[in-house]
């Protein structure tokens, strides 16, 4: 209803109709109440203007009533997701002086913020400040502060964090998303020894790794160039939970990304061979490696055994329309006229800089029926 609204009144490209509005009801002396200015607050949440959401709160008193800490949460998340800490650790402040207590939704607000912003000494002491008044931190708070200190702070202190968690259990323990946070920072840092290690304690706990989590892993080993411990990952937890195309298709795009496509081209054919499905994102980008190295009709012959089998469904359009230029330019007629043909039976447009080239060779080659059908679909 607040999207709508905001849409139809345009309150992202006028935000002053916001405070035009409460002018309106002060000279016309209508009388206003709380609930209105938390309706006109939401408006300017969907809106996500902080500012203007600012001058609404201070306009509250002057129609003689006093703010709750629901409107002060509003301005608080607001400012929190504009990225001003300083506005909105002032307000947070500000509460206390009017005789009001922040809510586990005022904490919440302010410790994602502080931690988007990089800030974990703030968000850190706010979570003790939490626990001090009498609040019990969830696993989203807890996710929360994890996820700061893997992005800005030390994986040292991110294992302390997790380990806390581990030992409070219950609603806080970590799971798969928590565990795959930590995972992702140690990769990230070139840590990915460690970050298995986390694997064997997240299994210890009961939790079993998703797809994302194995994929950091594989993608973690091959760019440290530890390839025969990402083999030695999928033999330990292929099919248990993450198919071994899923595993097979990570490993075979994260050796084409450290240049090693021979390796990755035979592991592409084994998987085949052994009916594991590669997933779109690994048939693309090895259509296209060997398109690239100038072996065009090898990438024909691979993407028509891939279509026989019907792995096809979530394969990148643009390849069709680089294969098939490719085919064109090395004068293979036979097999540019049946990927074209495959092309105007699954609609798939011809990429517009490729067109020219394709069309007079179709013509050229005497397919021009076909040349004419291809360039009504070209984009």
């Amino acid at each position: 209803m607040y999207s709508k609204a905001c849409e139809f009144l345009k309150i992202k490209q006028s935000p002053f109709l916001i405070l035009d509005v409460i002018e309106a009801y002060k000279v016309e002396k209508c009388l206003v109440n709380v609930k209105m200015f938390k309706v006109i607050l939401n408006l300017c949440k969907e809106a996500r203007i902080a500012d203007e959401a600012l001058l609404v709160l201070r306009k509250v008193r002057e129609f003689n009533l006093r703010p709750d800490i629901t409107i002060y949460n509003v301005v608080i998340r607001l400012f929190c997701e504009k990225g001003d800490m300083d506005m909105a650790n002032k307000l947070m402040k500000e509460i206390g002086l009017i005789d009001l207590y922040p809510d586990m939704i005022t904490y919440f607000a302010m410790i994602k913020g502080f931690c988007n912003a990089g800030r974990l000494e703030n968000a850190c002491e706010l979570f003790q400040a939490m626990r001090d008044q009498g609040f019990s931190p969830n696993a989203l708070v807890y996710s929360v502060i994890l996820e700061g200190i893997c992005m800005h702070g030390s994986t040292e202190k991110a294992l302390e964090f997790l380990e806390e968690m581990e030992t409070t259990g219950g609603s806080c323990s970590p799971n798969v998303i928590t565990y795959t946070s930590v995972i992702k920072s140690f990769c990230e840092k070139g840590h990915t020894m460690e970050a298995l290690r986390i694997l064997d304690r997240m299994e210890t706990c009961g939790c079993a790794p998703n797809r994302v989590t194995v994929i950091t892993l594989i993608e973690g080993f091959c760019a440290e160039g530890h390839v025969e411990e990402a083999y030695k990952l999928i033999d330990k937890v292929a099919g248990r939970g993450v198919s071994d195309g899923d595993c097979y298709s990570a490993l075979v795009v994260s050796l084409i990304r450290i240049n090693r496509l021979d390796e990755a081209e035979i592991l592409f054919r084994k998987m085949l061979a052994s009916g594991a499905k590669p997933d779109g994102i690994a048939c693309s980008l090895m259509i296209r490696e060997i398109c690239r190295k100038g072996r065009v009709l090898d990438g024909f012959c691979l993407y028509d055994e891939i279509e026989q089998m019907r792995f096809l469904s979530s394969i990148d359009s643009d390849i069709y329309s680089i294969l098939l230029v490719g085919l064109c330019q090395q004068s293979h007629s036979v097999e540019a006229a049946k990927l074209a043909r495959s092309m105007l039976n699954k609609r798939i447009r011809l990429k517009a800089i490729y067109v020219n080239k394709i069309i007079e060779h179709l013509k050229n080659s005497g397919d021009k029926e076909l040349a004419i059908q291809l360039s009504r679909i070209a984009r």
